[in-house]
């Protein structure tokens, strides 16, 4: 599956009143950050969607985490001082 920005935006949702606006998975509570420093600490796609972490996500969601990553980092304009 191709994460472009449609389905980025199908899985990632961001709403003012769940997690303080914190961009999360679509139809969890689940904030991405989360998800990155799981993979960022050495887990693997099939550890976090396993029993022990967060079985009720998908592989594809697990994805869109990291494109949206992505997609922040891409889109930003650091100026260096």
């Amino acid at each position: 599956m191709v994460m472009n920005e449609q389905t980025i935006a199908e899985r990632i949702v961001v709403s003012r009143d769940i997690n303080h606006g914190q961009p999360r998975i679509a139809g969890t509570r689940i904030p991405i950050h989360l998800i990155l420093e799981l993979l960022a600490s050495g887990k693997s796609i099939d550890d976090i969607i396993s029993a022990d972490y967060y079985p009720e996500l998908t592989r594809q969601d697990v994805l869109a985490c990291l494109a949206y990553a992505g997609h922040l980092v891409r889109n930003e304009t650091i100026i260096p001082t």
